[in-house]
């Protein structure tokens, strides 16, 4: 269930990025063009994350970089990742990026290099270049991305989970790649049955999990079936939940209907109540018990937390 669900929301969504062509000062382009030719040198060693029929995923070690700390912990990440395509990977690329009048033929994408910031603490990747090859190692177009920059959160929906996980991986050893391919990644908050036969289930996902500010972050799938077993409604949203109150609000989401598809929901920000003898209070129990139990995951890449969760 959950990878139909997931292949429905990959389906509807891009990773288009805003593109910005401010020319660079001179010692900043001399620095970006040494940063490709150090990255692009065949002596770089490129370790394989992930592939599907239409992408393959690898990042270099050794340009792995922590370029800001507070109190020891990193909080930003500079690093660059590979993508190898083959055709169909190549021509979504092409269409999501609206590059065919440079890019004519799929066939001719081979690679891309992109050089990437990533947050931990909230679980964000910014772009700030991308290099697109053919086979000979040419450019076939190139885009150094220029403030304000396209600020991307990761999540399950995020064609750059695979890339967040290999890097912040790389930097704290706690796990995220474990947790990304847990069997227990996604846990049941609640399920419901209705007389007419449709049953509606709630997942929270794991590896989206953080406390900050008396808060608990995540992601959570809810999806509705039919009698007949298919899917009629989605709604993908990150929530905080003040566990010890047991108030939750929405902060973002989108939501998916059979008739009119994707669109972004409209939540007003406020907390409300989790009443008693409702699914989401059989969900609360979970969360809480969840809580209780992984403070280790849940701390993890605080800048206020003790030594046990820093940087290993």
């Amino acid at each position: 269930m959950r990878k139909s669900s997931i292949a429905l929301a990959m389906a509807a969504g891009a990773f288009a990025l805003t593109i910005f062509a401010a020319p660079l000062p001179t010692a900043a382009a001399q620095d970006v063009a040494a940063a490709r030719t150090s990255v692009e040198s065949a002596s770089t060693k490129w370790v394989w994350i992930n592939s599907d029929q239409k992408y393959g995923k690898f990042f270099s070690p050794a340009n792995v970089q922590v370029t800001a700390q507070v109190n020891g912990v990193a909080t930003k990440i500079v690093a660059w990742t590979r993508t190898e395509y083959t055709p169909g990977g190549a021509q979504e690329t092409i269409t999501n990026y609206d590059i065919g009048s440079v890019i004519d033929d799929p066939r001719k994408l081979a690679y891309s290099l992109a050089l990437v910031e990533v947050h931990p603490q909230t679980r964000e990747v910014v772009y700030l270049q991308e290099y697109f090859y053919n086979k000979s190692g040419d450019v076939l177009w190139s885009k150094l991305y220029q403030e304000p920059r396209t600020v991307k959160e990761i999540n399950s929906q995020s064609f750059d989970e695979d890339f967040y996980v290999a890097l912040v991986d790389q930097v704290f050893h706690h796990g995220e790649r474990e947790r990304q391919h847990a069997a227990d990644r996604w846990i049941e908050l609640w399920k419901t049955q209705a007389e007419s036969g449709a049953t509606a289930v709630s997942l929270a996902d794991t590896t989206t999990m953080r406390l900050a500010f008396g808060n608990l972050i995540y992601w959570e799938w809810v999806e509705t079936k039919d009698a007949a077993g298919s899917v009629v409604e989605v709604r993908f949203m990150k929530k905080a939940l003040n566990a010890s109150e047991g108030t939750e609000r929405i902060i973002k989401g989108s939501a998916w209907t059979s008739s009119a598809g994707w669109s972004d929901m409209l939540p007003d920000g406020l907390y409300t109540a989790i009443h008693e003898d409702t699914p989401e209070a059989h969900g609360l129990k979970r969360l809480r018990a969840f809580i209780k139990g992984y403070q280790y995951w849940l701390n993890r890449y605080r800048t206020d937390s003790p030594e046990a969760h820093r940087n290993k």
